[in-house]
């Protein structure tokens, strides 16, 4: 008892010390900046970050949307389960279900293709604010300030691309209006599954322990990076060989103990943190509660329509996985915004940065109209909310209506010449583009269409007169909105050939045709078109307020901001932490195998492989046993400051050794998008030693452990 007075008083001493530092998704550039080694570091910062050498982020991919590791010489890469949940459900058959049992491939000629996987490695970042910047003098118009900034963006990235030789290149906004960055990825095209634990493990405790601490979820797996026999890159072919990384990460197969130090590499989503309160206003009343409250009802209807087909149930879990997982992370912010208040503390900061600008003649001068202007913009932004959110998540949604607007939108790009269409329609990408329809054509079902289809038209029709959809507004009764569905439907354009066939159309051509979903597209489309030059207005309005904003912020603070994260390799640390998400509550920083056996009782999303039980009941442990804890550590809980994208980044210990591998957020800590807390922030990773356990005992994947170095 007295060592855990002493370790909490340390802690929190600790973190008064760092508390400046704490917070932050740092740029690779802002790492020398830290005081890293007063915190715990032991390597030097040029082992971490090195541009004019090698360093642990050389050792960092971007699988997908997630964050990876290479962990060996032959490509070996650590994720997260649910990072590679769609390659291992689309590798799967209800003969094969790797998704429910799991697959170890035994040897390097039986891993499988993850199909429509990439993975990039950031090769080089340079600053290129003045050349976007200069592009945009003396336009006023904000909306096509907007647009020019976005096409010297994409025109800087397409210059940089070097295609022959694995290169991508693009242009990512770190402060709005001010600062952009270009950034070039090495890309590799064949990643295939090495080692995936049972969806009992890599799934344990399902929707229901889905952003909750404790947590037992074993969210791994080992995948594998190839390329041509020439290195470069190549989609997948039996000739191809192991990509070999400038740097692999080492293991500590020790792992941590609660109030060490460790870091994180990886690439995290969006955040808005540097927004003013009308964002949040924004999310909290329209976005957050229109998008959790949708994806809710489409699951249950998924959920009904499947029920009884393993097939289409297995088809479709991973349309399901996402669905849920950003319903639960939505209904999460929703909470934490009313729990902190962070609307209202964001007001009373604008308020008194206002009168810190009322006071002083100079910042008078150039502030004084910010707040009103920002006020302005958000009004007709909020104006448009429910038609835009209605129009993106019907496309995104209704197989029927996704198909349709894509053959527009490929009508449309065909009369242009290639370089200027979009990249998904350009000559070399529109086969690959229209392949990721495959999956659509094969599982679409008419009566899961139909029911969407019917609910969210009926929904549009209470719509207020701004958010009006203009194409529906003749639907008045359920028979008119009933026949209207069954005409779209019984246009048949979720038949491949049908589908193929008007691909090959121009849009002229495409209009004469007269079908039903093509004509209720194209209203729709010209809709849409409206609200993108509203929303082109909008962004060029912020380009020009959000400079000024966080200029004044930082006046107001007397202290510097780093950017939100953007999807860029970014650095984060902290410690092991537990911490207290209710009143009279302590949640301690680590979850064991005795926690997956006591939840095992409770059934349903709880159930584990029988090998599990014989193994804890047997005690065989390995070298994994940790005796503080009396148990195999299965999950850890530390005060990092990760975000969406940061799934699958590799923990890393004072030493840079990999100690797990981050896969969620507590409840509490949804709104990190907005705002960090070490009061509430608390990231939650997979322990090495549950891994390493887990691949030996349950996989037989002992090769793997040999490849890591690990002693067994």
């Amino acid at each position: 008892m007295k060592f855990r007075l002493i370790l909490i008083l340390i802690l929190s001493i600790s973190n008064l010390i760092f508390a400046k530092y704490s917070e932050g998704q740092y740029p690779l550039s802002e790492i020398k900046k830290l005081n890293l080694f007063q915190a715990g570091l032991i390597i030097s910062i040029d082992e971490i970050y090195n541009p004019n050498g090698i360093s642990l982020i050389d050792a960092l991919v971007k699988v997908n949307g997630c964050s990876g590791s290479f962990l060996s010489d032959d490509g070996l890469i650590i994720t997260n389960h649910h990072c590679a949940f769609a390659a291992i459900n689309d590798a799967s058959t209800t003969e094969n279900n790797y998704l429910e049992n799991g697959f170890w491939s035994g040897s390097k000629e039986n891993e499988i293709p993850a199909k429509d996987y990439t993975a990039k490695i950031t090769e080089s970042y340079e600053d290129v604010s003045q050349q976007i910047l200069e592009s945009v003098k003396g336009i006023e118009d904000l909306s096509e300030r907007s647009k020019a900034i976005q096409k010297k963006m994409k025109e800087i990235g397409e210059a940089s691309t070097d295609l022959k030789n694995s290169i991508e290149a693009s242009v990512s906004e770190m402060f709005p209006g001010q600062s952009y960055i270009l950034f070039k990825y090495r890309i590799i095209e064949d990643v295939r599954l090495v080692y995936v634990p049972p969806r009992t493990i890599g799934e344990f405790g399902g929707e229901a322990d889905n952003w909750v601490w404790p947590r037992h979820t074993g969210d791994f797996t080992f995948m594998r990076a190839y390329v041509a026999s020439d290195g470069s890159s190549a989609k997948y072919d039996k000739s191809n060989i192991p990509f070999k990384p400038k740097k692999f990460l080492k293991v500590n197969e020790n792992g941590l103990n609660e109030g060490d130090f460790a870091f994180i590499l990886g690439y995290p989503g969006k955040t808005y943190r540097n927004f003013p309160s009308n964002f949040l206003e924004y999310q909290y009343n329209f976005q957050l509660p229109f998008i959790s409250d949708l994806f809710e009802w489409t699951i249950d209807l998924i959920e009904r329509t499947t029920k009884n087909d393993e097939k289409m149930s297995l088809a479709y879990s991973s349309h399901i996985k996402r669905l849920a997982n950003t319903m639960k992370n939505y209904k999460g912010k929703i909470q934490g915004l009313q729990k902190t208040n962070l609307i209202d503390s964001k007001k009373q900061e604008e308020i008194e940065i206002q009168e810190m600008i009322n006071s002083d003649q100079n910042l008078n001068e150039k502030y004084s109209k910010l707040f009103l202007q920002l006020e302005e913009a958000y009004k007709i932004k909020n104006n448009i909310a429910k038609k835009e959110m209605w129009l993106n998540s019907l496309g995104m949604l209704s197989d029927n209506m996704k198909l349709a607007f894509f053959v527009l939108n490929n009508a449309e790009e065909m009369e242009k010449p290639n370089s200027e269409r979009s990249k998904d329609f350009k000559d070399e990408n529109i086969s690959t583009t229209i392949a990721k329809f495959d999956e659509l054509f094969q599982i679409s079902m008419p009566k899961m269409e139909r029911e969407l289809l019917n609910k969210m038209i009926k929904d549009a029709s209470f719509y207020s007169e701004n958010s009006q959809i203009i194409a529906l507004q003749q639907l008045k009764t359920d028979e008119q909105i009933a026949d209207f569905v069954e005409k779209v439907i019984s246009s048949n354009i979720t038949n491949r050939n049908k589908f193929q066939e008007l691909l090959k159309l121009t849009k002229s051509e495409l209009t004469e045709m007269k079908i039903p979903i093509l004509n209720i597209s194209m209203e729709l489309n010209a809709q849409i078109k409206e609200i993108k030059e509203i929303n082109d207005n909008f962004n060029g309005t912020l380009s020009k307020l959000l400079p000024q904003f966080n200029e004044v912020k930082r006046i107001y603070k007397d202290a510097l901001f780093i950017p939100d994260a953007n999807g860029t390799l970014r650095f984060t640390y902290g410690y092991v932490k537990g911490y207290s998400p209710k009143d009279a509550i302590y949640s301690k920083p680590f979850t064991t195998l005795t926690g997956i056996i006591e939840k095992n009782s409770l059934g349903g999303e709880y159930q584990i492989p029988a090998k599990m039980k014989e193994l804890y009941k047997q005690k065989d442990f390995g070298n994994y046993f940790e005796e503080d804890l009396n148990s195999v550590p299965v999950a850890l809980l530390y005060n990092m400051d990760t975000t969406g994208g940061n799934s699958g980044s590799p923990i890393l210990d004072e030493n840079g050794y990999l100690v797990g591998v981050n896969f969620d957020r507590a409840f509490e800590a949804t709104i990190n998008d907005y705002a960090w807390s070490d009061e509430y922030s608390r990231s939650i990773g997979v322990d090495i030693r549950y891994i390493l356990w887990v691949t030996e005992k349950i996989g037989g994947a002992e090769k793997i452990l040999d490849e890591l170095g690990i002693k067994k």
